[in-house]
């Protein structure tokens, strides 16, 4: 009957899976909360649990003879398949479905640590004996969307491109906070640098224009220089050849007026 009623909400939780078992969760108690517990580590598409982890008939659980239902919740939630192997006898037995979502979530936890996870590495967390196995294993995660990659066969690695998140313990908020203030500082020195740069940009610029109206301005006067000089010789010339016209003129005169004075000379002594 749980089994129905989560498969006919399913349809309306939309964007979030886990929305069905929530609120399933106010009501269900006891063997029921169970039920839900075992559907919800099995539900394709379900891959954080926190919010369930949190519903009071769910807490309930730690403390009852289903605790191990609760401690396997809480596994899915922040753990890894090694954790499961080394508390086994403390938790419920895993089905094969169980089994390989705990395995790709914690593929997904490995890779926040490495974008590069070595298929030993792999071979060893997951608990999967042959590379054949592994690489299947990584190729329904991939088709699944709970991580995105390739598998480098040559170099026997999963190169990670993205991952899911996954539900984030109390005890790790600050480690969050650290690491977004320190990105935070980061980008504050970088944004300080790239104003540096601007600044040391635009004052070159500055100078460059100042530098180049300096040799218009020379251009310039040069210009005006050579056009002066040019004109000067020209100017000369011509008063020069004025001044030889007036002084031919002047010349011309003076003979016509000898001529004249030795021309009436002779006519007196005629008479």
């Amino acid at each position: 009957m749980k089994g129905t009623m989560a498969t006919e909400k399913g349809s309306s939780a939309g964007n979030n899976p886990l929305e069905q078992f929530v609120l399933l969760a106010k009501s269900a108690k006891g063997a029921a909360a169970v039920e839900l517990v075992k559907q919800v580590l099995e539900a394709p598409g379900v891959h954080v649990f926190g919010e369930l982890l949190d519903m009071p008939n769910v807490i309930e659980l730690e403390n009852g003879p289903h605790a191990n239902y609760y401690h396997a919740l809480h596994l899915f939630a922040y753990g890894t398949y090694r954790q499961y192997l080394e508390n086994k006898a403390k938790l419920l037995e895993l089905t094969p479905v169980q089994k390989k979502k705990l395995q790709h979530l914690t593929v997904v936890t490995l890779a926040t640590k490495n974008k590069c996870i070595p298929y030993a590495v792999l071979l060893q967390e997951l608990d999967i004996k042959n590379v054949r196995d592994l690489e299947d294993l990584i190729i329904e995660a991939i088709y699944a969307d709970i991580i995105h990659g390739k598998l480098d066969q040559k170099n026997s690695q999963l190169e990670i491109d993205y991952a899911i998140g996954r539900d984030i313990q109390p005890g790790d908020v600050g480690s969050i906070v650290s690491t977004l203030q320190e990105w935070c500082d980061s980008c504050e020195a970088v944004l300080s640098c790239v104003e540096t740069q601007i600044n040391r940009a635009n004052a070159e610029k500055n100078r460059c224009l100042k530098h180049k109206e300096a040799i218009d301005q020379e251009v310039s006067n040069i210009k005006k220089t050579l056009k002066t000089q040019s004109q000067d010789p020209d100017e000369a010339m011509a008063t020069d050849s004025r001044e030889a016209v007036a002084q031919g003129a002047e010349k011309g005169k003076k003979s016509i007026k000898a001529k004249g004075l030795r021309g009436s000379s002779k006519f007196w002594q005629k008479s």
